[in-house]
């Protein structure tokens, strides 16, 4: 009998940027009644964060014990320490700081973890912007000097991301999700960032937040000036080493089964059926490797969904 999908109990993280929208827009029971809930982590094998199954064959189990228990059944035979990705949902009612993630080459030498991710955006308030890299003429001479002066801002390339838009952000690329939006985000199991700026706001405990310039400068490519949004390719909407990601319009059953590996199915709009259980928008569920046949039905109309391999 092939395994059945595999649900996970999302981990919710306060940021002193995050809202409620976890609660209004997908319907989840937040921790707390008042706090800002940022984060979402649906999926991650990490020493200070696991993912806990949530019901069927596997209940409580955590997705580190799968790794090591079962990685031909459901990984298919995938080699490392941990689980390749980390997936989340985030909730932006304010700016997030303006940061960097290591590249591979980087990393090492600053203690950190290399992370390439992209982002999906779910929903965008009018007036949202992404910021993504730089403007144009700005060099690095000029960006450490703004620091300095206190004009990091007027350094960065603003792009106006919208619903069902989405953007690669490889390592070394500067960037900040702006209030105003709700984002899939899917990368690299790591979770290295580098500070530079932080709109000079304080911390949940009253403080400014550390920042890491020295780190930052190190990590940022300063060739990458005024980037776009990302045209998809069809379906696909990023590929690169780490992971592979589609996005599928259902208006009929289709199978979701990757081949000879693991899928992850993420729903950004409407309800889908897999196996005996039922999904919606928000829900994040693993397909396992020995599931070649999992076709994912749409329920109540179309349905959109991504579709994560690597």
């Amino acid at each position: 009998m092939e395994t059945e999908p595999i649900r996970f109990r999302p981990i919710y993280m306060e940021r002193v940027w995050g809202g409620r929208s976890l609660e209004t827009v997908y319907g989840r029971e937040l921790p707390s009644a008042e706090a800002p809930f940022g984060e979402s982590w649906e999926m991650v094998d990490r020493p200070e964060a696991q993912s806990i199954v949530d019901g069927g064959e596997f209940d409580g189990k955590s997705l580190h014990d799968l790794w090591v228990e079962h990685r031909e059944t459901i990984f298919g035979g995938r080699e490392g320490e941990r689980f390749p990705l980390l997936m989340k949902i985030l909730d932006a009612r304010e700016k997030l700081s303006v940061q960097v993630h290591p590249p591979a080459a980087i990393a090492p030498q600053l203690g950190g973890e290399p992370k390439t991710e992209m982002w999906y955006v779910a929903a965008a308030e009018p007036g949202a912007l992404l910021y993504i890299g730089l403007r144009d003429g700005v060099s690095k001479q000029g960006f450490v000097e703004s620091i300095g002066q206190g004009t990091t801002a007027e350094q960065l390339h603003p792009v106006a991301g919208r619903a069902g838009e989405s953007i690669f952000i490889p390592s070394g690329r500067l960037h900040a999700i702006g209030a105003g939006y709700l984002i899939f985000e899917i990368q690299q199991n790591s979770d290295t960032t580098y500070r530079v700026f932080d709109w000079n706001r304080v911390g949940l405990d009253g403080k400014p937040r550390d920042l890491h310039v020295d780190e930052s400068i190190a990590c940022i490519d300063f060739d990458d000036h005024e980037p776009a949004m990302d045209a998809p390719d069809g379906e696909l909407l990023a590929e690169c080493p780490e992971f592979r990601v589609e996005r599928w319009t259902l208006e009929r059953g289709r199978n979701a089964a990757a081949e000879g590996g693991f899928a992850i199915i993420a729903v950004t709009e409407g309800r889908v059926r897999c196996g005996s259980s039922q999904f919606r928008a928000g829900d994040f569920f693993l397909i396992p490797a020995s599931q070649s046949s999992a076709e994912l039905v749409p329920l109540e109309g179309p349905a959109t969904i991504l579709r994560t391999t690597c």
